[in-house]
């Protein structure tokens, strides 16, 4: 015993690390802080299980488009608890990506972003678009058929850019098209160079926590104010002030054990997310998708009209990253209580409310194509003879009820076409058909003449029942 502690004496008077760690964990913490304050930690928690497990899954992972499948496959199927370790380090970025979220709603709505606390907020805003890219180069790393057209639709995303967008999506790829040069690139930045900045960005939002002490528990009524905030502050640490340990930091304890330990659970119990079919950029994907946290804005881009795309593609991000930025320069003082800030409350709300909404129309994901649609019925059709249900059945083997709907049978990602014969003539739909549209492949070398003629005159007979009984009320007069 003599001999440690005389070897760790010597160690501290070399380094006064311990000294060190013994102040900081004494740092005094404004009183009652309560179960609020768990989320930055637990943040940094998911992060350094990201770092563990990345780790130890890239000493058997090969960055090659010829090998990176069958080295995921090897992972998951045959190295050593390879399977635990990919499902802890997906769930542990679902975890740093939710609770990220979590923690920069909590810092707004509490208002802990005002004075003098902006900067605090300046690097947590670019926390999170780090943690967002890690998670968007990671999903590549799987070499998959999704992983691979999600990031080329990403890239042709970003080409829309002005300017810059061609050379952005050129640095995307590493090339013009998506090949062995692009997964290596992604590697790196996933395992080196994000990773680096999201350590040293934490280093200055931990050392800025340490400058401007914890944000204290707001108060109703009591603004903030930069000319008394300081003498305030100080007050209240002399008075009130309770070491961060053990007194405010055994709830940080708690939490990211229970962080740690639903993070193994979930990958003991449901795994890594399935490989799909090896990647072949030459076939398209049927559906490729980003993971869940990216889910809704895939959903966004798919549900506005068109021509809109490109706008919400070049302004949306713009917009979302200068309203993030400029919170605390235009809202810096006044009151911190969300009772005395609606505005803040209701912005939340409105914006976890969408973000939800879009999630779950992204699971349903009514823009793709309904490949289990059935023929549809002699009922419907209105006979099952004759041209009417030639053309119904055309309608099914064509492919054309995978996209549109009719009398509630058929997918959604085109018109419903239930009384499409109300809209368009004879000749309307034979100019669409022959010709396609947005979405919609042209069939002028697909259908023989006598087709396309039972293909029309079944889709012209699909009218509302009122419209054909006043149709004919008004020929009978």
């Amino acid at each position: 015993m003599n001999l440690i502690h005389r070897l760790i004496d010597a160690f501290e008077e070399r380094t006064g690390l311990l000294k060190l760690m013994g102040d900081l964990s004494r740092h005094p913490v404004p009183p009652d802080t309560g179960w609020w304050y768990v989320f930055g930690s637990a943040t940094l928690v998911a992060f350094m299980i990201q770092v563990v497990t990345g780790i130890a899954l890239s000493t058997s992972y090969i960055s090659s488009s010829g090998d990176a499948y069958q080295a995921l496959q090897f992972i998951t199927t045959r190295a050593l608890m390879g399977n635990l370790l990919r499902g802890m380090h997906y769930f542990g970025a679902s975890a740093m990506v939710l609770l990220v979220g979590i923690h920069m709603t909590q810092v707004f709505v509490m208002g802990c972003y005002k004075y003098p606390r902006e900067f605090n907020w300046v690097t947590g805003v670019v926390l999170l678009f780090l943690t967002l890219a890690m998670g968007f180069t990671g999903q590549l790393l799987r070499w998959d058929q999704n992983a691979v057209w999600s990031v080329v639709v990403g890239a042709e995303q970003a080409g829309r850019m002005p300017i810059v967008g061609p050379m952005l999506a050129h640095f995307l790829l590493a090339g013009k098209t998506l090949g062995g040069a692009t997964l290596s690139r992604f590697f790196a930045f996933h395992v080196f160079f994000i990773p680096a900045l999201i350590f040293a960005v934490v280093g200055i939002h931990l050392y800025l926590v340490m400058h401007d002490g914890i944000s204290e528990p707001p108060v109703a009524g009591e603004p903030v104010d930069p000319a008394t905030y300081h003498k305030k502050y100080d007050e209240l640490i002399e008075k009130s002030g309770v070491p961060f340990w053990p007194d405010a930091a055994w709830r940080d304890v708690v939490f990211c054990l229970a962080v740690v330990i639903a993070i193994v659970a979930l990958a003991a119990i449901f795994g890594p997310p399935k490989l799909g079919n090896p990647p072949n950029p030459s076939l398209l994907a049927s559906d490729p998708a980003p993971d869940w946290y990216l889910l809704w804005y895939f959903a966004l881009l798919a549900l506005i009209p068109h021509e809109m795309t490109t706008p919400v593609i070049l302004l949306a991000p713009l917009v979302g990253v200068i309203v993030l930025l400029i919170v605390p320069i235009v809202s810096n003082t006044g009151e911190r209580h969300p009772r005395n800030r609606p505005w803040a409350v209701g912005a939340v709300v409105v914006i976890v409310m969408m973000i939800a909404t879009l999630w779950v129309e992204a699971i349903r994901k009514p823009w793709s194509p309904d490949f289990t649609a059935q023929p549809l019925s002699a009922r419907v059709v209105g006979s099952d003879t004759g041209p009417f249900a030639d053309g119904a059945m055309l309608f099914h083997e064509k492919g054309c009820e995978y996209c549109h709907q009719i009398a509630g049978s058929g997918g959604h990602r085109g018109p419903d076409l239930s009384f499409v014969g109300d809209r368009l003539t004879k000749a309307d739909l034979t100019i669409r058909i022959m010709n396609g549209g947005y979405n919609m492949p042209a069939y002028a070398g697909n259908l023989k003449p006598e087709q396309l003629e039972d293909l029309v005159i079944f889709l012209s007979s699909r009218k509302h029942p009122l419209a054909t009984l006043g149709t004919a009320t008004s020929g009978g007069k």
